[in-house]
């Protein structure tokens, strides 16, 4: 045998373990891209198979899907927008399921700005704050609702900041463009503890459960990788993992 047979005969074995390799698409609301991360990781390194992930608000990524872009999965931070979907026909009714409930914190990177029961917001010298775009984002929608709980949304409305999403919204306070902002406490949170700032867990009563689902979507469900992730989120592993970042988890 020549070098070369050999040479080919390799390429063609490796070429063919590579084959069985399966591909995703993913869109993932903005709250929950960095745990899905750490998930996406974990379940490439056990099948092999490659997840590819794209980040935003709910509402744009549902709009997107709806005019025909190429994703497989769809990680939302509602019920409705995946239900939709379905109503559609543009999603698998069977495979809509609750992957993680979202809480909301108002955060600061400053550690001393927020205390305990969140009275900062009723502050003369709070100048601007930050929540994402309540049109496009569930976090957005439910942070004015806190505040119309509270009673303050009126003598706010004029200083609040909107993020495009919540990943944008995160960014304005923690590069300091905004002192404090409604976010996901997601993105503040890891192994169970707050990793930075200050922050004030916002009580669930304020706002309504942000019940976020998934859905394998319609150019996804001849796809055994995309049903097999979507098992995989259901598992041990990932439940903890998600569980970590401050999320509540279904068993």
């Amino acid at each position: 045998m020549t070098l070369l047979t050999k040479l080919i005969g390799g390429m063609l074995l490796l070429s063919s373990s590579f084959s069985f390799a399966g591909e995703i698409r993913v869109a993932v609301a903005g709250n929950f891209f960095k745990p899905l991360k750490i998930l996406a990781a974990k379940f490439e390194a056990q099948t092999g198979d490659k997840i590819l992930l794209s980040v935003g608000a709910t509402g744009k990524l549902y709009a997107q899907i709806s005019n025909g872009a190429p994703f497989e999965i769809f990680l939302a931070a509602d019920q409705k927008r995946p239900a939709k979907l379905v109503e559609q026909q543009l999603a698998v009714a069977e495979s809509q399921f609750t992957y993680a409930k979202g809480k909301l914190a108002l955060w600061s990177k400053n550690p001393t700005l927020i205390d305990t029961q969140g009275s900062c917001l009723q502050s003369p010298e709070l100048l601007h704050l930050a929540i994402a775009n309540p049109k496009a984002a569930p976090y957005g929608e439910q942070a004015v609702q806190v505040l119309k709980k509270l009673g303050i949304y009126e003598q706010l409305e004029n200083k609040l900041v909107l993020g495009q999403n919540i990943g944008q919204t995160f960014h304005y306070v923690s590069n300091g463009n905004v002192q404090q902002g409604i976010i996901a406490l997601s993105q503040i949170t890891t192994d169970g503890k707050i990793t930075s700032g200050s922050a004030w867990i916002i009580p669930g009563n304020l706002y309504q459960a942000i019940q976020q689902d998934a859905v394998l979507l319609d150019k996804g469900k001849s796809n055994p990788t995309a049903r097999a992730f979507l098992a995989y989120l259901k598992s041990t592993e990932a439940l903890q993992i998600i569980r970590s970042f401050g999320y509540e988890v279904d068993a």
